[in-house]
């Protein structure tokens, strides 16, 4: 299996490891597979009788063929154990008749970026050894939130890798800062900058794209990688959960082999969403994605117009991970419907204007799969209350976009066209305490720290492992720069 630029019309091909290390191509596209490996009704029976970590194994053994099975099984094993995943990974839950909450949330920093990142460290390791990089890697992170936590919780104190994350001072919430301030490990380091995610974003694919800063890193002994779901070995991890979540449908018997769910996701970088399409391309029966948006709905506007417009209001939510308005893996999307010239041309145009319209026959090609709903701050307040009041289910902010928005999609489907739908839980609701607990009807506490036992206390739930104590954690990082001091900052702390 090699992968290739969504942006390269001439199709030069690269190793699963040379991606992984590599994380974006020289032309500044995402890199995607030469073609999709196909997971046959046989295989998905095999797979029903196996462990998470043995699907993860045989999913990921059909990306990574320079890896050996051997390798990814043990890596697969390591990374989710029962002592970094208490009960076990990503387990589905009923909350009431077809809705399902696919729960990514219980690794080691309570949310769903552990579920790539725990194994991506493993895999990366691997990749310096088999393409014979002589240099240490450095990670870049641009976070909303999560995926800075959960990279550094997988990346601390790995040999040969250092990371630095770039999070929006004003743009998390107080547990997630706190998080990565607190982290620990002598091969970390956590910045802020003043601007929302994009600019983080925007500033770490500057970053990537400067041949001038490339040179520096070399003579300093490092090459550049990422944790975002810009690098392949960070995605496809991400399939594995798809394919397990119709199994254990199947195995439940709300499925017989064959018949379809539904999928319904959170989104903001699109890359969580896109690779449950990626699952459906293998042969896993998915029927619909459901693109659930908060109040930043650029992606919303984009599949009912195919427009995409970044050129509007950027609003600070109760579910900051989605405060996002640049969908990188929407162009994965792209260029598997469009192909890479006019991949290459909408992406131009984004960068030069902040917008690109895609052709007609795109557009109606991705609304075969894909369609778009949104909840505001008060649908996420009522969401949550709702589901907490009447099924006893806590979700988070996040996962209450998706439950809103998978409840506005099947009110537009006959009553004999519902499918179990498979929402996925992306946060543990302590992880955005205060939030929750306020959409309950209760009044936040001063300290947003204070509401993970408040909320504890008025619903009889527990904080999960990752987030108790927090608040005696020793804040090791408290820096705040301006996106643009973030290449000097890289190269300071190198």
């Amino acid at each position: 299996m090699m992968y290739q630029s969504t942006r390269d019309p001439h199709h030069k091909k690269y190793s699963a490891a040379e991606v992984i290390k590599m994380g974006l191509a020289p032309d500044g596209g995402l890199f995607i597979p030469e073609s999709i490996p196909a997971l046959t009704f046989e295989n998905i029976t095999e797979l029903c009788g196996d462990s998470y970590s043995i699907r993860a194994a045989k999913i990921l053994s059909k990306f990574l063929t320079d890896y050996t099975y051997e390798e990814l099984l043990a890596d697969c094993n390591a990374a989710y154990a029962e002592t970094s995943f208490p009960g076990g990974a990503a387990p589905l839950v009923n909350i009431h008749d077809h809705i399902y909450s696919l729960e990514l949330w219980h690794g080691p920093t309570a949310a769903f970026k552990d579920m790539a990142l725990q194994i991506m460290s493993r895999l990366l390791s691997r990749a310096l050894v088999k393409t014979g990089e002589t240099n240490d890697a450095l990670i870049l992170v641009a976070t909303s939130g999560d995926t800075g936590k959960a990279a550094l919780e997988g990346y601390k104190d790995i040999d040969r890798i250092k990371i630095m994350v770039f999070y929006p001072v004003d743009g998390v919430s107080r547990v997630q800062k706190l998080q990565m301030a607190t982290q620990t490990g002598g091969n970390v380091n956590v910045c802020a900058i003043r601007g929302n995610f994009d600019d983080a974003q925007t500033g770490v694919k500057k970053i990537f794209g400067d041949a001038d800063m490339a040179a520096k890193l070399l003579e300093k002994g490092y090459v550049l990688s990422s944790a975002n779901s810009i690098n392949w070995g960070r995605l496809a991890p991400q399939i594995v959960y798809y394919v397990s979540a119709y199994c254990d449908l199947l195995n439940s018997g709300a499925l017989k082999m064959g018949e379809t769910m539904d999928v319904c996701v959170p989104t903001g970088n699109f890359g969580n969403i896109f690779a449950g399409y990626i699952a459906k391309l293998m042969g896993v029966p998915i029927r619909h994605f459901v693109c659930a948006s908060n109040k930043n709905n650029i992606l919303t506007d984009f599949l009912r117009t195919g427009i995409y417009d970044r050129n509007r209001d950027f609003h600070l939510t109760m579910s900051p991970s989605m405060d996002i308005l640049i969908s990188s893996n929407l162009e994965r999307l792209l260029c598997l419907t469009a192909g890479e010239e006019r991949t290459a041309m909408y992406m131009e145009s984004l960068k030069k204007d902040g917008v690109y319209t895609v052709d007609s026959d795109v557009l109606a090609a991705i609304n075969e799969n894909f369609s778009g709903f949104f909840a505001d701050e008060a649908a996420t307040a009522d969401t949550i209350k709702t589901y907490f009041e009447s099924y006893d289910y806590l979700a988070d902010t996040h996962t209450a976009v998706a439950l809103s928005s998978a409840e506005q999609y099947i009110t537009t489907l006959d009553s004999a066209e519902v499918r179990p739908i498979v929402v996925d839980s992306t946060a543990s609701p302590y992880k955005f305490a205060a939030d929750v607990y306020e959409s309950l009807g209760k009044t936040q506490p001063a300290d947003p720290l204070e509401a993970l036992d408040e909320l504890a206390n008025a619903t009889g739930t527990e904080i999960p492992y990752p987030l108790r104590s927090l608040a005696k954690r020793e804040v090791r990082f408290t820096r705040v720069i301006d996106a643009d001091d973030m290449p000097a900052a890289v190269l300071e702390w190198c």
